[in-house]
């Protein structure tokens, strides 16, 4: 069976065939590591209430400098093991029920495909709307196409450097590099996402720098992303570091055109987690 829907102007197919690995045992600790009501803080969907659902593990090991490690460093550098199961899932919906967004979050949910496929089966029958936050190192393919595509792809930015120490006290060295280069840009599967998938917004990290903002320019371009699809999203890991760069970002969106994403469940809670 094929079904036609509508992004903007475009028209996209889906071919229903139900091809892809889904979870057999929902009483079976997964790869989740948190599972939360909150309210969206960042993207196109701001201010939505939500359940986050985080996965641990990540292909990334990102390091922003002045702007501090990974803000969920505990799910790729050090990451934690999982924690709930996929009944726990159901649950919270069901004491939930008002509640009809799902943010997949992590590390790199794209990581857990099976995992990944088996929400938007539950999604597509509670009619819950589904988004994906991902660095884009990944396709993932799905019985049913994700709602919205969180685009973050980390730039050179993102790089950490020989004798950092990490917030878990291990000292970066090469090898610990170029894991993190691995799959940092795979422009393929972010491609493959957005013609897959249902609708996308693109979230570049920005630290303040020209160089960093022609790096993601240039790549926005590169992909035919527009600016209206472009929510810029300031570096930081704690309260006091955003704060410093909001005005950064909210002058910067001002002259070019993009739209500001900010990164308010760190505002509102700074460094507190399941929030």
């Amino acid at each position: 069976m094929y079904i036609k829907y509508n992004v903007g102007n475009i028209t996209k197919i889906w071919q229903n065939i139900m091809v892809n690995k889904r979870i057999k045992h929902y009483d079976k600790v997964l790869p989740i590591l948190e599972l939360y009501r909150c309210v969206q803080s960042e993207g196109s969907r701001f201010g939505r209430p939500t359940i986050a659902v985080r996965t641990t593990g990540c292909t990334h090991r990102c390091y922003f400098g002045e702007g501090g490690w990974c803000d969920s460093w505990y799910t790729s550098i050090h990451p934690e093991k999982g924690a709930f199961t996929f009944n726990d899932i159901i649950k919270i919906y069901d004491d939930n029920p008002h509640v009809k967004e799902m943010m997949l979050t992590g590390g790199s949910p794209t990581m857990h495909p099976a995992l990944v496929n088996e929400l938007t089966h539950f999604a597509h029958e509670r009619d819950i709307i589904i988004t994906i936050e991902t660095e884009g190192s990944a396709f993932v393919e799905t019985d049913y196409p994700i709602d919205l595509i969180s685009l973050s792809p980390k730039f050179s930015n993102s790089v950490p450097v020989i004798g950092a120490v990490t917030p878990g006290g291990k000292v970066v060295d090469q090898k610990f590099i170029d894991i993190h280069n691995r799959k940092r840009m795979n422009t393929e599967a972010i491609r493959q996402m957005i013609a897959f998938h249902k609708d996308y917004h693109f979230k570049p990290v920005w630290d303040g720098t020209q160089e960093n903002l022609e790096e993601i320019e240039t790549y926005r371009i590169e992909l035919g992303i527009p600016k209206n699809k472009t929510y810029v999203m300031p570096a930081g890991d704690t309260r006091e570091t955003l704060i410093e760069m909001y005005p950064k970002v909210f002058d910067l969106c001002a002259e070019h055109g993009y739209n500001m994403t900010g990164r308010d469940h760190i505002i509102a809670f700074d460094t507190q987690r399941m929030v």
